[in-house]
């Protein structure tokens, strides 16, 4: 903890000396004050001109505009250092241009693609998030981590060629040492071992130099994004994914990092409820796909993906559909979103939702409550007990309009709800990392699994009648905020898209 609070304070301090060296140069030509003043409001509003532009969410952009119209010079400052970073950083124009060659490894196949080509869910997936669906596949549902860590090791037990893993948070305990354990002993006996994990989500849980404990184990390491003093606190563009492959036979993902809590081993919050899938069958090229092209944006690794892609054998069993996809902030799909949107609006009897956090935008709000309103049995669970208060206080805002509008929501009782999860009508269901906040929609790369006419949907569905029942039905008196609270409230949404 002491070693990440000492790299905090120096990233801090970087982001402070560029903000201060600005200042300096602003003061230093104080007596040009009005002159500068209107370059800035010219540079401001031609920022606020590309944003009305380029903007596909206004929920998103308004608070950079009213900030750059209001304090045109210190926004205009902040919005150069901290909001423009896909143009300037290296990290980044690495990862475009990886997604764009790995588009040739996604292929679908034209015989499964006939079977949904009248389905718009599926050839949205298919045609503009650009992964192939697929039909051969076999898939499990843990409704919590503690289920579903004994299946990782004895799958992690299993592995002869290659093992890919690639998650948000690592923190050393139980569940990582058992892991990391059996990662050394594979890699000792000829397995590649590749391990993927965000420098921000590990702040407080590995030392900065952590990598190099796991290249002397004979396990390839890389830190995603590092934490840089001259670039400031890049909070945005983290690797919010939680992926695990197996010698391409088998791919695990969902809510759950690498952390105790995350098994209900000393969660500092209750009751952690949180889940994970197992996907055995074509779906898991998608996941090695995903994080092959990350791993190459940092090292040139890999001249040809399909050496890691494992033939299953064609069955005439169809189990439905299934599609593992990633949300990327580099390229003009909004998938993740995309996805959530598109299954709320087509819903006919009910759609329920697990989100840990619940800060949206109008046009979700929007399609949540028209569900509501047109006879769809619309719930959502959120925690009972909150990981970050301020960031509970202003999704608490949010339950006021959906409830207003028809929308059921939840806190769940026991604890904190980690699970991210949408299924509806008994058809149609995705598990992954995407949040209902900016973040994950519009700023982190994700990843999550749709599933259409699968049987796993039913346990998915079982899971969320469980889990309702030990559930608070927030009312409508109860989520009205009162006048002090409602303001800070209105505060922290102005500044949402920014944090």
């Amino acid at each position: 903890m002491l070693m990440a609070i000492k790299r905090m304070i120096i990233v801090i301090c970087g982001f402070l000396l560029q903000i201060g060296f600005s200042l300096i140069l602003y003061l230093f030509f104080m007596k040009y004050i009005a002159i500068i003043h209107i370059i800035y409001s010219i540079i401001g509003l031609f920022l606020v001109l590309y944003l009305i532009k380029d903007s596909r969410n206004y929920s998103y952009t308004l608070p950079w505009i009213i900030l750059l119209l209001l304090f045109p010079v210190i926004a205009s400052l902040l919005y150069i250092i901290l909001g423009n970073n896909k143009k300037r950083s290296k990290t980044l124009k690495r990862i475009v241009e990886e997604e764009k060659k790995s588009k040739k490894y996604l292929i679908q196949e034209e015989e499964i693609y006939k079977e949904f080509r009248d389905n718009s869910r599926l050839r949205y997936i298919s045609d503009f998030a650009h992964f192939p669906v697929s039909t051969n596949n076999d898939v499990d549902y843990y409704s919590l981590g503690d289920l579903a860590f004994p299946v990782m090791l004895e799958e992690l037990k299993k592995a002869q060629k290659f093992i890919f893993f690639e998650y948000f948070i690592v923190h050393q305990g139980t569940m990582w040492n058992q892991i990391v354990e059996i990662l050394e002993e594979k890699a000792k006996n000829g397995v590649e071992v590749r391990v993927l994990y965000d420098d921000l989500g590990c702040l407080t849980t590995l030392h900065k130099n952590y990598y190099k404990e796991l290249e002397k184990k004979g396990i390839q390491c890389i830190v995603f994004n590092r934490l840089n003093p001259i670039a400031g606190i890049i909070m945005n563009n983290r690797d919010h994914r939680k992926i695990l492959i197996i010698d391409g036979k088998v791919a695990f993902s969902g809510g759950i990092n690498i952390a105790d809590e995350y098994i209900n081993i000393n969660s500092p919050y209750g009751h952690w409820k949180d889940n994970a899938i197992r996907v055995s069958g074509e779906a898991v090229w998608n996941y090695t796909v995903l994080f092959l092209t990350m791993w190459n944006a940092f090292k040139k690794t890999d001249k040809d993906f399909f050496q890691y892609k494992y033939e299953f054998k064609k069955s005439k069993k169809k189990n439905g559909f299934v599609v593992p996809y990633g949300e990327s902030p580099l390229d003009e799909e909004i998938t993740g979103e995309d996805i959530y949107l598109n299954i709320i609006n087509q819903a006919n009897h009910y759609i329920y939702i697990f989100t840990p956090y619940l800060i949206i935008d109008t046009d979700m709000i929007n399609a949540l409550t028209l569900a509501a309103k047109r006879g769809v049995d619309v719930r959502i669970v959120i925690p009972g007990i909150p990981d970050k208060k301020i960031v509970y206080t202003l999704s608490e805002s949010y339950v006021t309009p959906l409830v207003k509008g028809g929308v059921k929501v939840y806190k769940y009782t026991p604890g904190f709800i980690h699970a991210k999860v949408f299924v509806a009508d008994d058809t149609v269901a995705t598990v992954g990392t995407i949040n209902m906040d900016y973040r994950s929609l519009y700023l982190h790369f994700e990843c999550g699994c749709y599933f259409e006419k699968v049987d796993v949907i039913k346990k998915i569905k079982m899971d969320a009648d469980e889990t309702i029942k030990k559930s608070h039905l927030i009312s409508q008196k109860e989520a009205s905020a009162k006048f002090l609270k409602a303001m800070w409230q209105a505060i922290l949404r102005l500044i949402a898209p920014l944090m």
